[in-house]
């Protein structure tokens, strides 16, 4: 008896399954363009702007930039366009990007390691006084951002960048980004393995070839051996965790498929011990997995952290073996973690040589060329040469003699440098925001600074490592979900019904043992007025509710919503 759906004197037949949309992937054939950025990465890879910027746009000025190049190829070298001033958070999501762009741009240089000698700092602070109107920028992944920068100007800012061994090249893009890595490499006494070595390797090998420079979307790298993990693996496409094994060798856990934004993921283990020789073959290896395998017909799922969640890590691990290495790596050990570490390396410590480093915090990363220059004075006038910039926009200055802490410590504190910081200085950071982005929808650096500045005067003697994270839109640059305090923008109303900028607020995120993504609570958002009143509120219960020794984290994923209003 036919189904009741069939009409009479007909054969039932079976519905064809629907086949599945694809997703762009290379290896399975999509090799035609499914959207508008893969287009132009077909037509002409990033890497060859850098051409036309040198011999054609900058004899030509700003109107002389092809669009492709401009709001595309130009990321390659790590330059985008900077908002033009005046236009509100409001217009953010409605003008077209040609409205929002001014004719100057932000460039980044990439500072992979967060090594830096003081030809190299001095480098960057006479760029930023001398071209971008003393603004610059340490970022929480380790690099320098200058503002105010005009397309005439690139060539010579090139220039003295390459001679003294710095570049821009996939500074930005649908490229490998900068390396994170410890900046204690080779001087922190409990290391598990110095990574220097397959920094620079990956570094050589990899950046600025054509194999990696067509990649579905950005992709972020970081290799450490620091038993802080202060270059947060977890949040990385692909990371390589120091780890000794059963053997006591040191080498490098893997871990793959981390990253904020909007779907936030933490990045799984593949189980793996990779050598240090060959740290350098196994990036590649996942680097063409993704380039191969990544979706590339929807940008908001072009991150390999959506390929993993699809796959799982045993299957990602096999593909990359059997694919793309051609052997099997061995099982190792996964990470050892300290929930009480704190991860960005501020004060004064002692090196493995008995010298000692001394880390220190601009307010929420934002310094001046001025600053720069005469932080590489200060550095060299106690004897160092090497300056470090951390993943929490902090600075570092490497092999001072103990006779001369006391001193170096002045020294910057005098240019308001804090080596002891408070908890507030030390642990707020915040993206670059409404003030030169294109994508953000209210003011940060400013507003995080002032935030800083009202919770010194209202709770000085709080001590607790609360991080505050500030946020200018949804992308996370500032990696609020992982933040205690994650601060989101957003147009909202106040009380008498005006649309200002505010904030919504995530609770209780963290990495290491306890990692977690900050909760949420229904209406929980504060006008940026209102912001200083909230979190001297919610810091204050915390005071009074907290067990003996319990984590901010801890207590506000316990604590009742309305402790947390």
């Amino acid at each position: 008896m036919p189904p009741s759906s069939a009409q009479p004197g007909k054969t039932a037949t079976a519905a064809k399954p629907r086949r599945r949309r694809g997703e762009g992937q290379w290896a399975l054939g999509y090799r035609e363009p499914l959207n508008k950025n893969e287009e132009n990465k077909k037509n002409d890879d990033g890497l060859n702007v850098r051409d036309r910027i040198i011999n054609i746009y900058s004899k030509g000025g700003f109107d002389s930039i092809d669009p492709a190049d401009l709001r595309g190829r130009f990321r390659w070298f790590g330059l985008y366009t900077q908002r033009a001033p005046g236009i509100d958070g409001g217009k953010t999501a409605v003008l077209e990007p040609e409205e929002l762009d001014d004719r100057y741009f932000m460039l980044r240089v990439r500072i992979d390691g967060g090594q830096l000698s003081a030809a190299q700092l001095r480098a960057l602070g006479e760029i930023s006084r001398d071209h971008g109107r003393d603004t610059a920028d340490i970022t929480d992944r380790q690099n320098v951002q200058f503002h105010w920068i005009q397309v005439e100007d690139v060539p010579a800012i090139w220039e003295k960048l390459e001679s003294v061994g710095l570049s821009t090249t996939e500074a930005c893009g649908d490229t490998p980004r900068v390396i994170l890595g410890c900046p204690l490499a080779g001087v922190a006494e409990d290391e598990v393995i110095d990574a220097s070595p397959a920094i620079r390797q990956v570094y050589d090998d990899h950046i600025g070839s054509q194999l990696y420079s067509n990649l579905p979307r950005k992709f972020k790298t970081s290799i450490s051996g620091c038993t802080s993990h202060c270059v947060n693996h977890e949040i990385n496409d692909v990371a390589f965790v120091g780890v000794r094994n059963e053997a006591g060798e040191a080498g490098y856990d893997l871990f793959v498929g981390g990253g904020l934004s909007t779907n936030p993921m933490f990045a799984q283990r593949l189980g793996a011990f990779v050598r240090p020789d060959q740290v350098s073959e196994v990036w590649a290896g996942v680097c063409a997995v993704f380039r191969d395998y990544g979706y590339r017909r929807l940008r908001t799922r072009a991150r390999i952290k959506f390929l993993i969640k699809d796959w799982g890590a045993e299957r990602f691990r096999e593909v990359l073996e059997q694919e793309y290495l051609g052997h099997a790596l061995p099982d190792g050990p996964g990470p050892e973690l300290d929930p009480g570490l704190e991860r960005d390396h501020v004060g004064v410590h002692r090196q493995s040589d008995g010298n000692f480093y001394v880390g220190f915090a601009p307010k929420v990363g934002r310094v001046s060329g001025t600053t720069l220059l005469r932080i590489a004075d200060i550095a060299e006038e106690h004897g160092s040469d090497r300056i470090r910039t951390t993943a929490d926009q902090k600075l570092v200055v490497l092999d001072v003699e103990e006779e001369r802490v006391s001193s170096i410590t002045s020294a910057l504190e005098s240019e308001g440098l804090q080596v002891n910081p408070s908890v507030f200085r030390r642990q707020t950071m915040a993206c670059t925001g409404i003030e030169f982005c294109k994508l953000a929808i209210v003011e940060t650096k400013g507003r995080a600074a002032s935030l800083v500045d009202e919770l010194e005067k209202r709770l000085p003697d709080f001590d607790e490592p609360v991080t505050i994270n500030v946020n200018g839109c949804p992308n996370s640059c500032a990696r609020i979900q992982v933040a205690d305090i994650g601060l989101k923008g957003q147009l909202m109303l106040n009380s008498e019904g005006e649309q200002v900028e505010g904030y919504q607020i995530h609770l209780g995120g963290g990495m290491g043992l306890t990692r977690s993504f900050g909760k949420k609570i229904r209406g929980l958002k504060a006008t940026a007025d209102e912001l200083p009143d909230y979190v001297e509120r919610v810091l204050r219960r915390f005071q009074e509710q907290r067990k003996d020794g319990e984590s901010f984290a801890s207590w506000a994923g316990r604590a009742e919503d309305a402790d947390l209003k």
